[in-house]
């Protein structure tokens, strides 16, 4: 008798200080399955501590909400302005301090990574990068912002990272191979 595939649930973001994408899957076995999407709107906030205590709440609320086995984040980038950086870090911290209230396993990937698991492509633009993503998890992208779906591709890359096929048998040399199968070698 077959068991059931495991299932887990892992919400992706992707830190911002105006916007903050999310992405919620759900996957069975190796089947990856859209459950939510969205963005923290943090542009009507001036204060950028008042956009951290937002990050953190709609954090919470999202996880309290989808109760994500995992989270995947996007990791800063590193650019030619520290001051930026070092507001996106703290984003990011935000994010991560709310999965830990909630005992959440978090894994970190670079955006080149992520880029690189849904298209192919390490320099893949914002919009190709959401096009695969509706391809894949059959979506529409109407009113969805393109934060929401860097967030969903955190998500979807942690699953490819996380999902590959284990190879049952390893083999040492031919000899071991043709060892352990005779019935393979004429």
């Amino acid at each position: 008798m077959k068991s059931k595939p495991p299932e887990r649930i892992i919400l992706g973001i992707d830190p911002g200080t105006s916007m903050t994408g999310y992405g919620v899957i759900k996957t069975v076995g190796t089947v990856p399955e859209l459950i939510a999407i969205g963005a923290i709107d943090l542009s009507k906030f001036d204060d950028h501590y008042v956009k951290l205590k937002h990050i953190f709440e709609r954090t919470i609320g999202i996880i309290d909400e989808y109760h994500p086995d995992e989270l995947a984040i996007e990791a800063p980038f590193f650019g030619k302005n520290v001051q930026s950086m070092l507001k996106l870090g703290r984003a990011q911290g935000a994010a991560i301090a709310a999965a830990l209230t909630r005992s959440l396993p978090i894994f970190e990937y670079a955006p080149r990574k992520i880029k690189m698991s849904i298209t192919g492509q390490g320099a893949a633009s914002k919009e190709q990068v959401a096009a695969m993503l509706m391809n894949i998890l059959k979506f529409n992208l109407d009113e969805i912002k393109l934060d929401a779906t860097d967030g969903l591709a955190a998500a979807l890359c942690h699953f490819y990272q996380t999902n590959k096929p284990t190879q049952e048998k390893a083999f040492n040399s031919w000899k071991d191979f043709i060892t352990k199968n005779p019935k393979r070698v004429k």
